[in-house]
């Protein structure tokens, strides 16, 4: 008996609707996750056999602890999983759900609820979580006297508007009538240092509430070990393949098209996903640090229990090119700045946006100045991140490869020299060395199952990555719909970004349509945005006749303006209201055939 049939035998055990259970949670998910999973049944199966949890959920009641999760990037859904699995092993009822699933009249019959919801931009909510952000903020929500309920919103204190969604759910449900099983837990960028205590709380309080007996015994669960398996947490060291700009000289910036290695890794990816790169801050940023603080580079740091030279710690393992709102705050009490201070006050949000998007720390510090030993500056910044950038490239078209489009950061502002951290590090990347990656999954920006679909790609500038993808992917599985794209950048001769590869796509049938907007060619600038207008009808019609639409590319503006040309779309070529078009969009939004990737 081969391994497939043997694992289709061990299933038979389950009913169908167990059976069916298993597979919709299953559905999506990664090699790193389903590895995960089967730790996490192997370590559930050892506590049943010792007797430390019932086979069936010991509970006093016959209620369930329901989670939603609205996630944009992937973080909300695994702390919503992890969260799930845990009170599951506590023996607790449980139901997981992504918020697009789930159906809005069974609100009123909850008792139980955790929300994990991420902000995305300026107070935006997952696309996945829109429609029932909407609901539950609209006239429509029902009263919840009965309901107990705890939120924790995932976000970027880099934005003016963090945790803004969850800062909403938590208040409006309150207003409903529920009450709270936690308080409101408010995660940054470093989402476990937040997310792992706050879920031990939650956790506590629901199976207080739902009056389990069951001991909580949680294991520590790891990943079953493997080759093959990098994820975050463990990333892969990619070698350089290729590293070339791909626009002209003068141009005014520079635009690379970056080639990886996989070989050995195991890793796969699917067109639509997203490579997270764990970044080193550039060398002569650090120094610019060292210099203009007075600090050795040598001197070791001792800080939550790692001790490390002030020079690694600020070249690995801090964030030096972002700012946040609770390092304007450490700055303003250092220096003793009340300006500064108040930028943080609800008043004066459109300074501290204005502060956010245009300065980095350093410039911070050279306006404030204060003392600051080592100790205190490791403590001030935030961890360091990992960047996403959309993967540019098929898997079944390149193979052990991944492709990427990024455009770096490095620019004079303040008679300073500036830098991105994760761009730099990719531009001086070459030969000698390799670059820690991981594959983050992208589930609501993929290609229609039913290949004979339509698409239509929205992607200016370096939004258009995950649109190289596409088409190589439909050109590679002999796709019977047709492929429609929107690219638009600065200038035709500087930075038309893979115009060969567009061109001949177009001459070998896996692309139909290219349609242009090349805002500095002409005496007024000309978008995306207004070509979509200028092809109103038959973008309308394709939609109408069940095409899909994709957006890539940037959150504050772009992807606003292409929003609001869609409603005008509609409205002038569909007969539709304004409220009709943004209910239409809205109900595109949930289907699945309007997607966004936007950051």
């Amino acid at each position: 008996m081969n391994a497939v049939v043997a694992a289709e035998n061990r299933l038979a055990v389950l009913d169908g609707d167990r059976l069916s259970a298993l597979e919709r949670l299953a559905d999506g998910l990664g090699p790193a996750e389903l590895y995960w999973v089967a730790a996490w049944s192997a370590a559930r199966a050892e506590q049943v056999q010792r007797g430390e949890l019932p086979l069936q959920p010991a509970k006093a009641t016959g209620e369930r602890l329901t989670i939603l999760y609205g996630s944009q990037t992937g973080q909300a859904k695994r702390i919503a999983t992890q969260l799930s699995a845990r009170a599951e092993a506590a023996g607790l009822a449980v139901k997981l759900v992504r918020a697009d699933s789930y159906p809005q009249r069974d609100l009123a019959k909850e008792t139980h609820l955790v929300v994990v919801i991420s902000t995305q931009g300026d107070a935006e909510p997952p696309d996945d979580a829109r429609g029932l952000v909407e609901f539950v903020l609209g006239k429509r929500a029902p009263k919840l006297a009965g309901l107990r309920y705890a939120v924790l919103g995932l976000g970027d204190s880099s934005y003016p508007q963090f945790c803004a969604i969850g800062r909403q759910l938590d208040a409006r449900l309150a207003e409903l009538g529920a009450s709270r099983l936690a308080p409101l837990g408010e995660a940054d960028v470093d989402v476990d240092a937040v997310a792992a205590p706050w879920a031990e709380q939650a956790l506590e309080q629901a199976r207080q509430a739902l009056g389990t007996t069951a001991p909580v015994r949680v294991a520590t669960l790891q990943p079953v070990p493997s080759r093959a398996l990098h994820t975050r947490e463990r990333p892969f060291a990619a070698a350089v393949l290729d590293n070339q700009t791909i626009v002209a000289r003068d141009a005014g910036r520079d635009i690379r098209h970056v080639e990886l290695s996989l070989e050995g890794s195991g890793l796969r990816y699917e067109p639509g996903d997203a490579l997270g790169i764990w970044p080193e801050n550039p060398p002569a940023l650090v120094d610019q640090w060292l210099s203009l603080l007075k600090l050795e580079g040598e001197q070791a740091v001792r800080h939550e229990g790692k001790a490390l030279p002030l020079r690694q710690w600020l070249t690995h393992e801090r964030e030096l090119t972002r700012l946040s709102r609770p390092l304007i705050a450490a700055v303003a009490d250092a220096s003793g700045d009340e300006s500064l201070a108040g930028l943080l006050r609800p008043d004066q949000s459109p300074r501290l946006a204005a502060l956010l998007s245009e300065d980095q720390p350093i410039d911070l510090w050279r306006r404030y100045p204060a003392e600051w030993s080592a100790e205190e500056l490791v403590a001030a910044l935030r961890p360091q991140t990992p960047r996403l950038y959309s993967i540019a490239s098929s898997q079944r078209a390149v193979g052990d490869e991944v492709h990427l489009t990024v455009a770096v950061v490095d620019y004079q502002a303040h008679g300073e020299r500036h830098w991105g951290a994760a761009s730099s590090f990719v531009a001086a990347a070459g030969d000698e060395r390799r670059l820690p990656i991981f594959i983050e999954a992208n589930e609501r920006f993929r290609l229609p199952k039913d290949s004979s679909r339509d698409i239509i790609m929205i992607g200016p500038g370096t939004g258009v990555a995950p649109f190289r993808a596409f088409v190589q992917e439909r050109r590679e599985t002999g796709s019977r719909g047709r492929n429609w794209l929107f690219f638009g950048n600065r200038h035709f001769t500087n930075d038309f970004l893979y115009q060969v590869e567009w061109q001949a796509a177009l001459r070998d049938g896996s692309l139909h349509r290219l349609d242009l907007a090349f805002s500095r060619d002409g005496a007024s600038k000309v978008y995306v945005q207004q070509r979509l207008r200028e092809q109103g009808r038959e973008l309308y019609d394709w939609l109408q006749n069940g095409a899909h639409l994709y957006v890539c590319g940037d959150a504050s503006q772009m992807a606003k303006d292409v929003h609001a040309a869609l409603i005008d779309v509609a409205v002038t070529h569909g007969g539709q209201t304004a409220e009709q078009a943004r209910e239409w969009l809205s109900g595109l939004l949930q289907q699945g055939r309007y997607a966004r990737d936007v950051y």
